[in-house]
């Protein structure tokens, strides 16, 4: 059964689309000229931009320029939107017109629609409510799109993947706890080195999960600076007096994030370097959780012919073939997560760099990478550490035997010795398969100082230093995320 249709008009004509649409003219010739990827802007970026119509539609009302009925039926339109209820009219592709005109107006048409609709009129009545005249007042691509980017980043930043490398680096402090006294061989090169703690090797996994919270907290307060009411260029044309600020921090209000009006609207416009900026802080993070998911991979690499000296959770079979084998396939899906993060990053970096005098007309494709990356990290991250990190347990035995019998324990006989007889030793030992006691009892060294500079246990000990307190990273003090600020941006 054919659906019936309907005229639409913009200033390029008539063309007919679907009764049931909320969309109207502009977003379906974008469907036509960009049939491109079949990929749209993310849930969370239509989000953003239901707040940006909704705290623009207010801010009208609260300065007395817009009719109080017609914004209250925007601003339930975009309520409508922020929740997800209108999904299925944003229909533009990723790849599409430059800066996100297309994806503006396809929110502009739909919230004007369902206005109307609201308001007792017919879908696409635009006497009723203009999806420019009345949704976009005050307003440009420019600065809507830009806002919209850095409001759907905060969101998916502070509630997403924040709270998600939190439960990450509590794990990894559990397991370093779990493994305090288990003594195993450090590696350096990926050969022997001296005696270690495997709590060790989990804290530091869990400290700089911290590290790059605390990285990644200090990026992300830049995005909380939007232009709103810059429009066009920066210059605030059409806009009424006070529009900005109230409709900033209304924005703040809805979310209950630290907000703030840009300080420079034409930077703003020109230049979407906070997304880059963050951007690149995700990478640097997921190039971490790719070493953690190394590390792990290496450590429970076996069973019988690897280190084995940890075993992860197996979460599935790891063979279509040999039977009974177990991969470590949560790990390997964070790496292949990192690899596609810094392709986000290098996507956005390139896009943020195309910027030409008072716009940069790349930020949709911005938009989909830096909204992707984040999301992935969020919810790989979750994955990885409730169905890896938490159930690893500790070969404790087989970590203990290879620290016993690592030439790397000459290391501790440079005090009693010095450097050139316990590298005599050393060669000894592996010219004649012997362990380093052995070795060094047949070239004449007394039982009793061997006794005294092989203990494992003492040599696996960490060393007494003093940090200053304003040098350390407490890791029982997490980070507070700027967003979590409240709405004037202040403590």
């Amino acid at each position: 059964m054919t659906e019936t249709t309907r005229i639409a008009r913009d200033s390029l004509g008539e063309l007919r689309i679907p009764q049931s649409a909320y969309y109207g003219a502009q977003t379906a010739r974008a469907m036509e000229n960009f049939p491109i990827s079949g990929l749209r802007l993310p849930r969370a970026f239509i989000r953003a931009q239901g707040i940006i119509k909704w705290a623009a539609a207010q801010a009208h009302a609260q300065l007395g320029v817009m009719d109080g009925r017609k914004a209250n039926a925007i601003c339930q339109a975009a309520l409508e939107v922020i929740d997800g209820k209108l999904d299925d009219q944003f229909q533009v592709d990723v790849y599409q017109a430059g800066a996100g005109t297309s994806q503006n107006m396809n929110a502009n048409e739909v919230i004007a629609s369902r206005a109307a609709e609201l308001l007792g009129g017919a879908r696409g009545d635009y006497n009723l409510v203009h999806p420019n005249d009345d949704v976009n007042r005050s307003q440009s691509t420019n600065d809507t799109i830009h806002a919209a980017m850095q409001i759907a980043g905060m969101e998916l930043l502070a509630h997403r993947l924040d709270p998600a490398l939190a439960q990450l680096a509590q794990a990894l402090r559990q397991k370093g706890q779990e493994f305090a006294g288990v003594v195993k061989s450090g590696r350096t090169h990926l050969q022997d080195a001296v005696p270690m703690r495997l709590g060790d090797e989990f804290f530091a996994y869990a400290h700089n999960v911290e590290r790059h919270r605390r990285w990644l907290e200090q990026a992300a307060a830049n995005l909380l600076e939007i232009g709103l009411g810059g429009n066009a260029v920066g210059t605030g044309i059409n806009t009424p007096a006070g529009f900005a600020e109230v409709a900033t921090r209304n924005v703040a209000e809805f979310t209950g994030l630290g907000f703030r009006l840009a300080e420079n609207p034409f930077t703003f416009n020109q230049n979407p370097d906070e997304v880059v900026w963050v951007s690149a802080a995700l990478r640097n993070l997921a190039l971490a959780l790719q070493r953690i998911a190394n590390d792990l991979r290496l450590l429970a690499s076996g069973p019988r012919t690897g280190l084995a000296e940890i075993e992860l959770p197996a979460v599935q079979p790891g063979s279509s073939i040999m039977p009974g084998k177990v991969n470590p396939v949560m790990a390997e899906m964070l790496n292949m997560v990192a690899f596609q993060v810094q392709g986000c990053d290098a996507a956005i970096a390139q896009a943020g760099g195309a910027g030409q005098l008072e716009l940069n007309v790349m930020m949709p494709v911005m938009a989909a990478n830096f909204l992707h990356e984040i999301h992935i990290l969020a919810t790989a991250t979750e994955a990885f550490t409730t169905k890896c990190v938490r159930g690893i347990v500790a070969h404790a035995d087989r970590c203990r035997a290879y620290a016993e019998h690592s030439l790397s324990l000459a290391t501790a006989l440079n005090v009693e010795l010095g450097y050139d007889t316990a590298a005599r030793i050393v060669k000894h030992a592996l010219a004649h398969s012997l362990s380093l006691r052995e070795a060094a009892i047949q070239v004449g060294i007394q039982p009793s100082v061997i006794d005294r500079a092989l203990d494992i246990d003492r040599l696996s000990q960490v060393a007494p230093r003093t940090v200053t307190p304003d040098a350390a990273i407490p890791l029982d003090t997490p980070p507070r995320f700027p967003a979590l600020s409240d709405p004037d941006g202040g403590d």
